[in-house]
């Protein structure tokens, strides 16, 4: 059993070295060594369709997406609760978004709040949302607009305000863009209105995009990564991620023809998306735009517009943090923005049950600390059942040491031997290991939902830790989960080998290491993780009759 057990325990090791590579790999901007992304049977084109946008123009019209902002064009900084929105008069384009109430600087300390930048055109770092016509008129996002007087500042009292842009006519053909933001929202509702001035009806496409370069977001690091790229969502094929390098080449597969959904940005903790009507047809598409910089964005028809008539388009612009219990109200789908990956059915009940313990403590590390324990309680019984099963297994050790050092040159009777012990003592061998790998899966969506929730970001625990999704600063925690770690392998019996004596304590070590450069809140589930494994199998070896003895490997 204790073989087993290790066998396991190496190849989780050895997996977690695998993808620590290859995440280091991706990190410096190189091919993944071992879990590179299988290239699609077959492919969907980035320009969605043939009356889709390409790069720089199509047979529709559409410009390439050009964020270098005109030498005539200014730009009006809105304000709300929530956020500090900058639009530009060319295109009536939202190039800045800050978020008021999300820091820049995460792990800072108290008083030296700077409110997060999340949409900005910047020497280092491009990440704008644009809209436009195509096919008719060529009014777009390299159009001039002007801006209607009007407030720039929600007034005490005052629920929303609407900024207000009208084009230049572009061939009798003239839009209007108009942006109503709301107080304590992070949803701006846009309408476009087209207007036709000229002799003869036009049929007009209106495109919504964002555009952003393929910077990763500052909270990512070598050692764990997120989504950072564009999405579409239908209500046919869910959720479809497109990563940036497919686009490159030209291998991004998504539904482009829906009645439904949304295309979106995102990346660690925050989102951006463009949100239509349900029922509404619109063609989907994302491609690369030159420059690093990558653009998803919908195309929609409009009827046709009679001279002197108009016609509208409206639609929603979501920019903000991926707040699960908000996304959810907002739109169908739009919580999926935050990625749990492959362990998302069991992530989300774990974040649903989080968020409840936060209802009622009100701080986020203790909060993660009492799931934990609620987890913990849960498998109780079939943790138990495992340490039982260890416990007889470490009574064991002594009797099967001194068997195998008998027979050590007869391993076909060593083997036999042993089989018969178990049979007497009524041992499975196995008996420690499943029921703990049954629980894996759980603790792996622990870990997802402790990463990706945005509610750990410059969240205080206690003390020191002013910041649960950033690293201790001063390795507190780090040190406290090797000791536990430890201390877990000291009380589990050395094998008879001296060599694997010490490859078994050199195992937790190495993966100790990487919790020093985990955000504190993951640090802190491992150390409570820990500590209650250690606290039951006291217990049960004592109720058990096993004596509590830490097995230390002699090191010559």
């Amino acid at each position: 059993m204790t073989d087993i057990r290790r066998s396991i325990l190496w190849v989780v090791f050895g997996f977690s070295m695998v993808m620590l590579w290859d995440n280091w790999q991706l990190y410096n901007g190189k091919e993944p060594t071992f879990f590179a992304a299988p290239k699609p049977a077959v492919t969907a084109p980035t320009n969605a369709s043939a009356s889709a946008p390409v790069a720089g123009a199509s047979a529709q019209g559409l410009p390439g997406a050009s964020v270098a902002p005109a030498a005539a064009s200014e730009r009006t900084t809105v304000q709300s609760d929530v956020l500090s929105l900058t639009f530009d008069s060319q295109g009536a384009s939202l190039v800045g978004a800050v978020l008021k109430q999300h820091a820049t600087q995460l792990g800072g300390a108290k008083g030296q709040f700077k409110p997060l930048q999340l949409l900005q055109t910047t020497p280092e770092s491009t990440y704008v949302a644009q809209s436009g016509l195509t096919g008719v008129g060529g009014v777009n996002h390299t159009t001039m607009f002007q801006r209607q007087p009007g407030p720039t500042a929600l007034a005490e009292g005052q629920n929303q305000l609407q900024v207000r842009y009208t084009s230049v006519p572009q061939n009798g053909v003239v839009l209007e863009t108009i942006y109503t933001i709301k107080r304590g929202s992070y949803v701006i509702d846009v309408q476009h209105v087209v207007r036709n001035q000229g002799t003869q009806p036009v049929s007009p496409q209106v495109y919504e995009q964002l555009v952003r370069d393929d910077t990763p977001a500052e909270s990512e690091t070598p050692f764990y990564q997120t989504f950072t790229g564009p999405a579409v969502y239908t209500e046919e094929k869910k959720f479809q991620k497109i990563h940036f390098e497919d686009l490159a080449k030209k291998q991004a597969e998504f539904q482009t023809q829906s009645t439904s959904g949304y295309v979106a940005m995102v990346q660690h903790y925050f989102a951006s998306a463009w949100l239509l009507p349900q029922g509404l047809s619109r063609t989907n598409y994302a491609r690369p735009i030159g420059g690093k910089l990558y653009a998803v964005g919908t195309l929609t028809d409009l009827p046709v517009v009679a001279p002197g008539a108009e016609q509208t388009l409206n639609s929603r612009l979501f920019v903000g943090p991926q707040d699960e219990k908000n996304l959810e109200r907002i739109a169908p789908g739009l919580e999926l923005v935050k990625d749990y990956g492959w362990v998302t059915i069991l992530a989300k009940p774990l974040y649903w049950l989080l968020e409840k313990i936060h209802a009622l403590v009100g701080n986020w590390g203790w909060s993660i600390v009492l799931l934990v324990v609620v987890i913990k309680a849960a498998f109780y019984w079939l943790n138990a059942k495992a340490y039982r099963s260890m416990a007889k297994m470490k009574a064991l050790s002594p009797r099967i040491t001194e068997m195998r050092e008998r027979l050590k040159e007869q391993p076909q009777q060593m083997q036999q031997e042993m089989m018969r012990i178990y049979r007497e003592e009524k041992v499975n061998p196995l008996g420690g290991c499943l029921p703990i790998m049954v629980q894996i899966p759980v603790f792996i969506a622990l870990y997802w939902v402790l990463l990706s929730s945005v509610e750990m970001r410059n969240a205080p625990w206690l003390g020191w830790i002013h910041d649960l999704s950033s690293k201790d600063p001063w390795f507190i925690l780090p040190v406290i989960m090797t000791a536990t770690t430890l201390f877990q392998t000291a009380l589990s019996p050395l094998p008879p080998d001296p060599l694997q004596a010490k490859l078994m304590w050199f195992m937790p070590l190495a993966f100790s290491v990487m919790f020093f450069f985990f955000p504190a809140g993951l640090v802190l589930y491992w150390i409570t993780n820990n500590s209650l494994t250690i606290a039951q199998q006291y217990v049960i070896n004592r109720s058990m009759g096993v004596k509590v003895t830490f097995n230390l490997p002699k090191l010559r």
